[in-house]
């Protein structure tokens, strides 16, 4: 029986032994002294490092253990590292339910760091690899479609983290269009409006502008507003109920009496109201460029509103948003006064009948204002509620 001896450092550990090549003690040996060199270290690399060991032993013949051969250890062992990484991954749909291909897809860690882009497969899939562990959070967006950003994604080490499906809805637009009104334009929508304006629904109030910064008109929509409220019905009905009180007062005896009387005052009566709506409201506000309706105020005390209707019969608004002396109604009262005694029966007529219904119809101007402006108002239909005069 051949004996070898072989000395054995073992950390702090001196072995000394006679192995038998029967016994197989050897290899025993060997291995026992590996795990004190582990289990003192805590590493078989650092332990063998630290202490500078190399050991080696020769060719033992071990007959009795076959496949063991020769073993041979050297300072130096390497353990596969952790695996850490996760993903993050999903899909993304429309709201039918039909995959989006090409959407873009955007991770980035908190405050946008790391930031990674993919694209959706055609299968509307999409997937980040080999994520450390952290915050994430996932951002989508395809062209048509609203944008979508997840909550935030804390992913472990290691986890593999599906979102739910992602349904883009259809992406809201907005537009902006831009619509050029011109001043004559805008004036004919306000008439369109104010004649559409009446007294318990009935009386016509077409020349009061409840829009005080109402746009000014232009000669021919002054004839047009004439034209519209002197052949309105209520006109011919209020010609008529003039004529019946001249009839009975014998008002102008010069028409005579019956039916013959009346007609004429009848005419006589539709011709004052017509002759003094075209002069005053489109003929002379045309030539001094004047605007013919009156401006509701509706703001501010009842003395200071009463003196704005008052001066209103004596000044008025031009053209051009100024206020200047109402030649326009002053000189078309007189003017309608004179023409009248055309038609009037010739011991009816005078001067001082001319001068004296000039001033008559300056008077029912001013009490026409007041009545504007305390009175009608309140009962005036078809007047929308942002026109309310004066701010």
């Amino acid at each position: 029986m051949r004996e070898s001896s072989s000395y054995v450092f073992t950390g702090p550990f001196l072995l000394h032994g006679k192995i038998f090549r029967k016994s197989g003690s050897l290899k025993l040996l060997r291995l026992c002294g590996l795990v004190m060199v582990v289990a003192i270290s805590g590493s078989p690399s650092r332990a063998l490092a630290q202490q500078n060991v190399s050991y080696q032993v020769g060719e033992v013949e071990l007959p009795d253990a076959p496949g063991m051969g020769v073993l041979a250890t050297t300072g130096g062992f390497q353990l596969p590292a952790a695996q850490g990484t996760g993903s993050v991954s999903g899909t993304v749909l429309d709201v039918s339910g039909a995959t989006v291909a090409g959407a873009r897809v955007t991770l980035a860690g908190q405050n946008g760091a790391g930031e990674r882009v993919v694209t959706s497969d055609s299968k509307g899939e999409f997937s980040f690899g080999e994520l450390p562990p952290g915050t994430f959070r996932v951002t989508v967006t395809s062209a048509g479609l609203e944008t979508f950003v997840s909550n935030e994604i804390r992913l472990a080490a290691g986890q593999r983290y599906e979102l739910p499906s992602i349904g883009l809805p259809i992406a809201t637009t907005s537009t902006d269009v831009q619509v050029t009104v011109t001043q004559e334009e805008l004036a004919h929508e306000q008439l369109k409006a104010a004649e559409s304006q009446r007294v318990l629904g009935v009386l016509p109030n077409f020349y009061s502008s409840y829009v005080w910064k109402a746009a000014p008109m232009n000669p021919k929509q002054k004839f047009e507003l004439a034209f519209r409220a002197t052949t309105d019905p209520v006109a011919f009905v209020t010609a008529g109920i003039v004529a019946g009180v001249e009839q009975s007062h014998n008002t102008f005896p010069g028409y005579g009496s019956g039916v013959e009387g009346y007609a004429k005052r009848y005419g006589a009566a539709y011709a004052d109201v017509t002759i003094g709506r075209y002069i005053g409201s489109a003929v002379l506000p045309s030539l001094f460029r004047q605007d013919p309706r009156y401006f509701y105020r509706g703001s501010g005390s009842v003395k200071s509103r009463a003196m704005y209707a008052i001066a209103a019969a004596f000044i008025c608004r031009g053209d051009n948003g100024r206020w200047q002396p109402n030649y326009s109604h002053l000189l078309g009262n007189f003017a309608a006064a004179g023409l009248s005694n055309v038609y009037r029966a010739p011991e009816d007529r005078s001067a001082s009948l001319t001068i004296r219904n000039g001033f008559i119809i300056t008077g029912g101007n001013v009490a026409s204002n007041l009545v504007r402006e305390f009175v009608l108002r309140r009962f005036t239909t078809n007047v929308a509620g942002y026109k309310k005069g004066k701010p």
